[in-house]
């Protein structure tokens, strides 16, 4: 993947911000007025290219590149397992590897999630999930921002994100949607 492409948007950092070279995982800064190119911008972070490289940024960091951070979530007062076990999985449809540009639901790579009430109005959450490769080096990148988007969740408290690879995963696994996004339909 080249990075850059016609449909890429230009920007120039605001200010230092964090970022995550990708594959690698290796967590970065950029510094004030580093110009590069948004080419992916899903599920509430960003990918940019910058000086031949990729770098993945978080949502919380979107001022930096001059556009709105993701609204925070809202749940009614009285919902219950279900209304929040729909969040969870809509939380988990905003999860994108860096390189792909397809939630890591429709991949195929959430395997289970399951609620526990651990006090009155508060729940965790368990999921397990997997990679489309072992060696992937976004893989705790990807596991760590389920968490976080997890940890957004109104009376979520913990949010346990066990990363598996039983059954492994293949491409029989995603979505139709996705088979036809990669030209594997």
């Amino acid at each position: 993947m080249s990075g850059f492409s016609l449909s890429s948007e230009p920007f120039t950092l605001a200010r230092d911000c964090s970022a995550v070279m990708v594959p690698q995982g290796e967590s970065v800064t950029l510094p004030a007025g580093q110009a590069g190119y948004i080419t992916q911008a899903l599920g509430g972070s960003f990918t940019v290219y910058v000086e031949g490289n990729l770098f993945r940024i978080a949502g919380n960091d979107a001022d930096a590149l001059g556009k709105e951070p993701p609204p925070p979530l809202e749940l009614a007062a009285d919902a219950g397992d279900a209304e929040v076990e729909n969040l969870v999985w809509q939380q988990l449809r905003t999860v994108f590897d860096p390189e792909i540009p397809i939630n890591v639901v429709e991949l195929g790579l959430v395997y289970d999630v399951s609620l526990e009430s651990t006090a009155p109005e508060q729940r965790k959450v368990y999921v397990k999930m997997t990679l489309t490769a072992p060696g992937c080096g976004m893989g705790d990148v990807l596991i760590d921002d389920a968490r976080t988007k997890l940890e957004l969740i109104p009376t979520v408290t913990e949010a346990d994100v066990d990363l598996v690879f039983d059954p492994p995963w293949n491409h029989s696994m995603m979505s139709d949607a996705a088979k036809l996004e990669t030209g594997m339909l």
